[in-house]
């Protein structure tokens, strides 16, 4: 019988996301070339990779009676 192991990743404490503001266990750390770690968890990098760049203040023009041409 094939008996596998399960790696055991190494635990993570929960550290706050530069970008989101939030408390997260899942993120990644980026190293910048001054060697300064920047932790982003994932729903912001998947934003991110998707060129997802919203504000917080967004709205639609077109619902103040304003349409784009």
């Amino acid at each position: 019988m094939i008996e596998t192991e399960k790696l055991k990743l190494p635990e993570k404490p929960p550290m706050r996301c530069v970008e989101c503001d939030r408390v997260m266990e899942h993120y990644n750390i980026w190293l910048s070339p001054a060697n300064e770690e920047r932790i982003v968890c994932w729903e912001c990098q998947m934003r991110e990779e998707k060129n997802f760049f919203t504000k917080r203040d967004f709205s639609r023009r077109s619902r103040r009676g304003v349409i784009p041409r």
